[in-house]
């Protein structure tokens, strides 16, 4: 199976395939998915402007060829995820009928994902981890500023750290402390996983 991701940043073209290999390895299924460069789009433009969002829809379904799967991977910001991964949800299959379509908002950010898996990536590229720390992975608004404050260089880069720490995190922690990431596995499972049983 071939899928075609549309996201936001540099940094998610260079991890969001290395979290859907390691997906294969987490959530086994029969079926190894192609995954090529995903396609970058600037969110506001890709969702305000009807022709950039059709154009980068049609170019993904087109990518994934008939037997794929197009999962659009956006950071929430302060949008409520379900509200407005429903809308797009809806828009998205109204330009691609023929295709199946999924929508994930990370909340708030990609990077919240790495603070749910912050014990299992302490000592990567720097990071540390207090054990004391209890913040709620999907609450700080500055996800990337939260990792920042923690590397011992001050410094965070979306495309060397991001794909690094996402080849790191421990997924099941990631699971059990982010909904959001919860709504990328239930995904994966009906798209991946079930479809070839």
């Amino acid at each position: 199976m071939r899928i075609a991701c549309i996201v936001e940043g540099d940094g998610e073209v260079a991890a969001l395939p290395v979290l859907l290999r390691r997906m294969t390895q987490w959530r086994p299924s029969q079926t190894y998915p192609d995954v090529p460069p995903p396609i970058r789009v600037h969110r506001d433009r890709f969702l305000n402007r009807d022709e950039e969002f059709r154009r980068h829809l049609l170019l993904a379904a087109a990518k994934c060829g008939e037997n794929g799967w197009i999962l659009v991977l956006l950071d929430a910001d302060d949008d409520c995820p379900a509200t407005l991964g429903a809308n797009i949800l809806k828009r998205a299959q109204a330009l691609v009928p023929h295709r199946p379509v999924s929508v994930v908002l990370a909340n708030r950010e990609f990077e919240a994902w790495f603070i749910a898996a912050a014990p299992s990536l302490h000592g990567c590229r720097g990071f540390t981890f207090d054990p004391q720390d209890s913040t709620e992975p999907e609450v700080p608004r500055d996800a990337k500023g939260w990792i920042k404050k923690r590397m011992a260089s001050r410094s965070y880069g979306e495309t060397t750290d991001q794909p690094a720490f996402t080849a790191r995190m421990d997924l099941q922690q990631v699971h059990a402390r982010s909904r959001s990431f919860r709504k990328l596995c239930s995904e994966w499972d009906q798209k991946v996983v079930r479809s070839v049983r």
